[in-house]
């Protein structure tokens, strides 16, 4: 699957320009038209007591957030790249939708949720909405440091963790897409203990054996598509084994497929995906699995 079209949804604050300026070496493997989208929050122009509907503050927002596009327009224009941007008074996630259906992008771009804890609890974080609601692979930008370090190669070395899933079928095949623009990708299984608790060693090297050779064909297979990788077999909790392969390697980015839970199991128990993309400082780019639509 090839990226030609990237939808980057920002609110500027977190994510602005120097973020997507480390995306753009994506036209190395076909990106050729951006889509801006800029959504302000409704609570941003809120009803005051004998005032009503802020007008005018909607018309500034959205003026300001125009004269910014604009100028990372003339930059992209200048690279040979087909812009387009939206910017609209909305709910985030209906707003992103909208645009999805209309323009079909290849990748979404977004960065990490700041919502509380309690209201991620009840609500969701924007980003488990969203993969549970669009089969577009999206990318959950972060800066990696308090400081706003950005990762200075965003494809140079990621780490995809695989559980051998649907989803991570459809992964392996995006990630083929990237081939001209990976350096080096490390893949992961992680067993988990439960399954090496037979008091056979024979057995626990028999399952360790089976999975690093699973590992190895598949890094065949990226390896004929022209993108080098590395192999690794860990074993303990699958979150804490891909943070720590993920320090170990120095990724720059974690890929992961989406979680099959049901959305309100999902919410209330947590899945690997969602407790990265929420706690890791690493980016994270997740592939959702086939909606039943």
């Amino acid at each position: 699957m090839e990226i030609k079209k990237l939808l980057f949804v920002t609110k500027f604050e977190g994510l602005c320009y120097d973020a997507l300026n480390t995306l753009l070496m994506l036209r190395h493997a076909a990106l050729e038209h951006v889509i801006f989208l800029n959504v302000i929050e409704r609570d941003k122009i809120a009803m005051q007591r004998g005032s009503g509907y802020l007008k005018e503050k909607e018309v500034k927002l959205k003026e300001t957030a125009n004269i910014r596009f604009i100028d990372w327009a003339e930059n992209l224009f200048e690279m040979g790249l087909e812009v387009g941007a939206y910017m609209e008074v909305s709910r985030l996630i209906p707003e992103i939708l909208k645009v999805v259906k209309k323009e079909s992008p290849d990748l979404i771009v977004i960065g990490r949720s700041h919502k509380g804890r309690l209201k991620q609890l009840y609500a969701g974080s924007d980003v488990t909405e969203l993969m549970r609601r669009t089969e577009v692979p999206i990318l959950v930008f972060k800066h990696m440091m308090e400081d706003n370090i950005l990762p200075e190669k965003l494809f140079d070395r990621p780490l995809f963790a695989t559980n051998w899933s649907e989803t991570d079928k459809k992964t392996v095949e995006f990630i083929k897409g990237l081939k001209n623009v990976i350096g080096e990708i490390h893949i992961m299984h992680v067993v988990k203990e439960s399954a090496l608790k037979s008091p056979n060693a024979h057995e626990v090297q028999k399952i360790s054996k089976t999975e690093r050779k699973r590992l190895e064909d598949l890094c065949d297979e990226l390896e004929e598509a022209g993108i080098n990788a590395r192999p690794h077999v860990y074993v303990g909790d699958p979150q804490k084994q891909i943070e720590r392969a993920a320090k170990e390697y120095q990724a720059s980015m974690i890929i992961l497929g989406s979680s099959d839970k049901a959305a309100i199991l999902e919410r209330w128990v947590g899945s690997i995906s969602k407790n990265i993309v929420d706690n890791s400082v690493f980016p994270c780019l997740l592939i959702p699995g086939k909606k039943d639509i």
